[in-house]
């Protein structure tokens, strides 16, 4: 038997190849915004395979989602820690005020 749907890497690059001209019309800066983001995507191609109830395209800007949500959230740990690392050299400086 062969395969009903196509293999999910070929409907992720001809979903890529569709914003061809919408890439090209963007700044620079923000093509290479979208390559990131596609990129991100394709990481989670394995993922998608399992996901054939939605849209492929769906699933790709749920991946992009997924990858931009580890970054915010690895940024806000980050932040926490900063902010308790300052913590008590803010409290050292208000005892010797």
């Amino acid at each position: 038997m062969g395969r009903t749907l196509p293999a999910i890497a070929q409907v992720f690059l001809h979903e890529q190849e569709s914003f061809a001209r919408f890439r090209r019309a963007l700044r620079r800066s923000d093509q290479m915004v979208l390559d990131d983001l596609f990129a991100e995507a394709q990481q989670h191609l394995a993922a998608a395979a399992y996901a054939a109830h939605a849209l492929p395209f769906e699933v790709f800007l749920l991946s992009m989602l997924l990858e931009e949500h580890k970054q915010v959230m690895h940024l806000r740990h980050r932040i926490e820690e900063l902010e308790r690392l300052a913590a008590p050299a803010e409290q050292a400086g208000e005892r010797h005020a």
